[in-house]
């Protein structure tokens, strides 16, 4: 099916392999991320956490072939949807958002689609929600997390800069704040002070903002542990370039930080 754009969502297609099933959704962004998303849905299969979630693609356009429609089929996911417009992470995830609040889920939970992270620990975020948790942040640094290979880089910058900025803009203490592994309650999301389905949202400044505004609000937020693991030798897998991705990272947490994206 054709999505037109409309305001604060991109156009994109939507190939749905089968109907609502679960009352939970798992978004996943991806981009030509080859036999790593494979890998991921084959771990997810074996935890069979398309038994309490649906499972949903958010593509920003792969060439790879990766999102070849029999292989996503025989590995649980439930729909495919494919963006055809402007914008990166953000527009991605928009499209995901306002796709899933359409057909009536109860929360929502977004993760990296490189195989970094531990997508077996779906069912935690799920739990959170059901208790009552508006936000839950995954952190591989909270009691029971693992963080495995992690560049040194990246370990110095979250741990130092990225996630004290983050927790003071939101006035709750978070410990891995660039991890896009998150539950999001429906309540949140609908609500007309947070309004997620923005154009300015088009890189990694839904992920902030999103970080910040629950507890804002005054809505309960925490964090659960996960493990994320990069690989031990070759390339980091990560859209995010050195300089100019790193750059941009830092320009969206201060603007975050003044309440720039606040409606």
């Amino acid at each position: 099916m054709i999505y037109e754009k409309q305001q604060g969502v991109p156009a994109f297609e939507s190939a749905e392999y089968a109907p609502k099933c679960q009352e939970y959704v798992v978004l996943i962004p991806i981009i030509n991320e080859g036999k790593r998303i494979h890998r991921e849905l084959e771990r997810a299969c074996r935890h069979n956490i398309d038994k309490c979630a649906d499972i949903v693609i958010c593509d920003g356009g792969s060439t790879d072939g990766c999102t070849e429609e029999k292989k996503l089929k025989t590995l649980g996911v439930n729909t495919l949807l494919v963006k055809k417009d402007t914008g990166k992470q953000g527009a991605q995830l928009r499209m995901g958002i306002w796709w899933a609040l359409q057909r009536g889920y109860k929360g929502i939970i977004t993760v990296d689609g490189n195989n970094k992270d531990s997508i077996e620990d779906v069912p935690r975020f799920i739990e959170k929600l059901e208790e009552g948790y508006d936000f839950v942040q995954g952190s591989r640094f909270v009691k029971g997390g693992k963080a495995i290979n992690t560049p040194l880089l990246r370990l110095v910058s979250v741990r130092l800069l990225h996630a004290p900025v983050i927790s003071l803009t939101a006035g709750q203490w978070f410990t891995d704040t660039t991890n896009a592994y998150r539950g999001y309650s429906v309540r949140y999301l609908k609500d007309k002070r947070v309004q997620p389905l923005r154009d300015i949202f088009m890189t990694y400044e839904l992920l902030a903002y999103l970080s910040v505004r629950a507890t804002q609000l005054g809505y309960k937020a925490c964090e659960i542990p996960v493990t994320r693991r990069y690989p031990k030798k070759g390339k980091v897998p990560t859209k995010i370039s050195f300089l100019k991705g790193n750059g941009e990272l830092l320009k969206i947490l201060f603007a975050n930080l003044f309440r720039r994206y606040n409606p």
